[in-house]
């Protein structure tokens, strides 16, 4: 993969680290908002997975809102420390997640699907670091790109 920085950011490249930071931002939002609404609606299957945790059923809007918050923060232009906090409370959500289903008992098949929205979540942290590296590097082409999506 071509590391993008001040020596070799291209156009190319750029277009690639943004097309590469979309789809995996894009599938990732989409994962969280996902879960959420079930949460947020308090849908009864939610309630029982909660209960077979042994967690509250008060907590499950809270937690499908904040998923929900947390997925239009990673998707909104600008706002780089609300990222930050956003990418961390969605993975540690899902990191959570793994530890309660993991814990109560239910099979590996049942939980390790999990893993893949967790790659996806630091896949798309990542890819964000390296598109900021590009901007940040001097890259022409990529803060014109920043401050076409940024003004949108």
């Amino acid at each position: 993969m071509t590391q993008i920085n001040a020596e070799n950011a291209t156009p190319k490249a750029m277009k690639k680290t943004n097309i590469t930071y979309w789809i995996l931002t894009g599938l990732f939002a989409f994962v969280m908002t996902g879960s959420a609404i079930p949460n947020i609606m308090v849908n009864p299957m939610s309630v029982q997975g909660f209960h077979e945790m042994g967690y509250p059923t008060y907590i499950i809007p809270f937690l499908g809102w904040a998923k929900l918050l947390g997925s239009v923060a990673i998707l909104v232009p600008g706002f780089p420390r609300l990222k930050e906090w956003a990418y961390a409370g969605l993975i540690f959500d899902l990191l959570g997640a793994t530890y309660s289903v993991a814990n109560s008992g239910k099979d590996f098949v049942q939980w390790a699907p999990i893993f893949i929205f967790v790659a996806l979540g630091f896949g798309s942290y990542f890819m964000y670091h390296k598109r900021l590296k590009a901007i940040s590097s001097g890259d022409e082409a990529a803060q014109r790109d920043f401050r076409l999506k940024a003004t949108v």
